[in-house]
C-alpha cells in the first residue's frame, strides 16, 4: 500500500478542511470581547498543523460507526487541548521557541501574558464543548469521555510528561525511561483522540482494548519520528525550529539509540499498531493508513 494513495489523500484532506471550518465556528469570534484574547486563540489554533489527532478521532469513529457531527466536537476538543499545549510549550519558561507551524509563536506575536491566557482558555473551551454537546447516546459514556480527556491532559498524562521532560534536560535516559516520558507527554493525548472518536459511536470493550493498544504504539511512534525529523529535517520543512532538542540537551530517541535504530523502533511500533487492528477489518482501514502516514512522514 502506498503511504498516500489517492483515496487516503482525499479522506485526510477532507477531514483537515472540515476541522478548519469546525474550529473556526467553535472558537470565539475575534471581534468578541476580550478581542485580543480571542484573536490570539484563533491565531494559535487555525491555519496550521497536520490535525493528526482529529484524523485519529475520525478514523476511530469509523470503527464504531460514529456520526460525523459528534466526531467534529470530540476531535475539536482534543485539538484545542493540543493547541493549548503548544502555546505553553513554546513559552520562555518552557522550551522558549519563536516559531510554530511556520509562523511566530503566540508569545512572540502577542505577549507572554496573553499566551498564558490563550492556553488556559483553549483548555477550558475543550471541556465546555464535550460537556455541552451530546456526543454519545449514553450519558455515562460521555462522562467517561470527559474523564479520558482530563486524565490525558493532566499530571498523569501530558502535563506530567512535560514535567519529566523538563527534569530530564541534560540527563541520559534509558529507553524504558524515555518511553515512560513520551507515553505521557505525547502518547496520552493521541490515545485520548482515538478513544474519544471511538466512543462517539457503538462501542464494545473488546474493540476499545484493541484501539488502546493501537493508540499506545502509534503515540510512541509519533514521538520517535518527531525526534528523527528534528535531527535531520530543516526548519522550513518542519515549520518549527529544527535541532532545538539536541541543543538544549533534551533526551531523545536519536540521542538514546541513534537515527538508524530510532527509525527501526518506529517501524516496530508501526507493526504493533497494525497488529492491534488485525481483527477489525475494513472499518479500521484509515487507522492503519494513519499509522503508515505517522511513521513515514517527512514533516
Amino acid at each position: 500500500m502506498k503511504i498516500l494513495d489517492s483515496e487516503f489523500q482525499a479522506w485526510m484532506g477532507g477531514v483537515q478542511a472540515r476541522m478548519e471550518t469546525v474550529l473556526a465556528r467553535l472558537l470565539p469570534a475575534a471581534h468578541v470581547a476580550p478581542a485580543r484574547l480571542h484573536e490570539a486563540m484563533r491565531y494559535a489554533t487555525l491555519e496550521g498543523g497536520k490535525r493528526v489527532r482529529p484524523l485519529l478521532a475520525f478514523a476511530a469513529g469509523e470503527v464504531s460507526g460514529a456520526a460525523t457531527e459528534r466526531l467534529e466536537v470530540a476531535a475539536a476538543a482534543v485539538e484545542l487541548i493540543h493547541a493549548y499545549s503548544l502555546v505553553h510549550d513554546d513559552l520562555p519558561c518552557m522550551d522558549d521557541d519563536t516559531l510554530r507551524r511556520g509562523k511566530p509563536t503566540v508569545h512572540v506575536e502577542y505577549d507572554e501574558a496573553t499566551a498564558l491566557l490563550v492556553g488556559d482558555a483553549l483548555q477550558s473551551l475543550a471541556f465546555q464543548l464535550i460537556s455541552e454537546h451530546r456526543i454519545s447516546d449514553d450519558p455515562r459514556v460521555q462522562l467517561e469521555m470527559v474523564k479520558t480527556l482530563a486524565a490525558a491532559a493532566g499530571s498523569r498524562g501530558m502535563a506530567g510528561g512535560q514535567q519529566i521532560d523538563l527534569e530530564s534536560t541534560g540527563k541520559t535516559l534509558t529507553l524504558p525511561e524515555l518511553e515512560f516520558m513520551h507515553i505521557h507527554k505525547t502518547g496520552a493525548l493521541i490515545r485520548a483522540a482515538v478513544l474519544l472518536g471511538f466512543s462517539c459511536g457503538r462501542i464494545s470493550e473488546e474493540e476499545k482494548q484493541k484501539l488502546g493498544k493501537y493508540a499506545k504504539a502509534i503515540g510512541l511512534a509519533f514521538q520517535v519520528v518527531d525526534d528523527v525529523l528534528d535531527s535531520d529535517a530543516s526548519t522550513a520543512t518542519l515549520g518549527k525550529t529544527a535541532g532545538k532538542d539536541s541543543k538544549q540537551g533534551k533526551p531523545t530517541y536519536v540521542s538514546a539509540m541513534g537515527v538508524a535504530r530510532a527509525r527501526q523502533r518506529a517501524e516496530e511500533l508501526r507493526a504493533e499498531a497494525h497488529a492491534a487492528l488485525s481483527d477489525l477489518g475494513g472499518r479500521a482501514r484509515h487507522l492503519a493508513e494513519l499509522a503508515d502516514f505517522i511513521v513515514l512522514r517527512k514533516f
